[in-house]
């Protein structure tokens, strides 16, 4: 009915186990094409039991190509799959797949073509074969004229990622200013850029704080504006203090204006980034599997 070539080379295309393999060709009666079927059905009911486990961690990663540029975020349960060499594969892999075309969502992404089946499709698979829940978080696609730049930088082996748009010419400026936002994580790049009701809710803590401090409410409200400013140096790119100035007085915005520079578009990655995160480790989860 089939050969150890057979299994063999199910193996080789699928990743899956000898006994699954020799299995799903039993179940299929020799035929390669619908004995991946049957693996991949089982893959699905695999990650399927997975939907509930918590991903937080992964990879973050961009790549620019000519006038275009993606960053993206992909999570897997423990550091130790996300260093795995499939993995990380995985994601190079998509990352120019999602370069290449022009989708808006991550709907629209996840059915993209990708290794003779759809990204989602891949992921099932990959989340079967290394046992983890493997999620693809988020990604954004930006475009660039030919007066602008991309800034960009990737820390501690994709932990963090940067992805920027500048008005300018000088890439080295951008890669700068790329180490400031993963090492400084503003959440605006100017102030203008912060909605009302957010400067609302910070104007109306800051007189709690200060009524709590003991001043008078006369008082606290005159020390509003004066807190407030210090909040746009907290959180506004532009109003930081540049990290590599060695006098620690150099604002970013003065930085990118001493060199004709300008960010236009800012986006920070960091790996689990909101995710509630698991409270047992990788090595916990190992003595649970042996001991269970």
């Amino acid at each position: 009915m089939y050969t150890a070539n057979d299994v063999k080379s199910l193996r080789d295309k699928t990743g899956a186990g000898m006994l699954d393999c020799k299995k799903a060709l039993e179940e299929s009666k020799g035929d390669i094409d619908k004995a991946i079927d049957w693996l991949r059905e089982k893959g699905i009911s695999k990650a399927l039991k997975k939907e509930s486990r918590i991903a937080a961690e992964g990879i973050t990663t961009y790549l620019i190509k000519g006038n275009k540029a993606v960053i993206l975020e992909i999570n897997s349960e423990t550091d130790f799959v996300a260093k795995n060499e499939e993995f990380q594969q995985f994601v190079k892999e998509l990352v120019e797949v999602i370069i290449d075309s022009n989708v808006q969502d991550l709907e629209e992404a996840l059915i993209l073509p990708m290794n003779d089946s759809t990204v989602k499709d891949t992921i099932v698979a990959l989340t079967a074969k290394v046992g983890e829940k493997i999620n693809f978080r988020r990604f954004e696609i930006i475009e660039k004229n030919n007066d602008q730049i991309f800034g960009s930088y990737s820390h501690m082996g994709g932990r963090i990622s940067v992805l920027l748009l500048l008005n300018g010419q000088d890439e080295e400026i951008g890669k700068e200013v790329a180490m400031h936002v993963a090492a400084m994580k503003p959440l605006y790049i100017k102030a203008l850029d912060i909605d009302n009701d957010t400067i609302e809710h910070e104007r109306k803590i800051i007189k709690e704080q200060a009524i709590n401090e003991g001043k008078s409410e006369e008082i606290a409200i005159k020390m509003i504006d004066g807190r407030i400013n210090k909040y746009y140096k907290e959180v506004c790119l532009n109003e930081q203090i540049f990290v590599k100035d060695p006098e620690g007085k150099l604002t970013v915005v003065n930085y990118l204006k001493n060199n004709q520079s300008e960010v236009i578009k800012m986006i920070r990655y960091e790996v689990g980034e909101g995710i509630e995160k698991r409270n047992d480790d990788f090595a916990d989860e190992v003595m649970n599997q042996i001991n269970g």
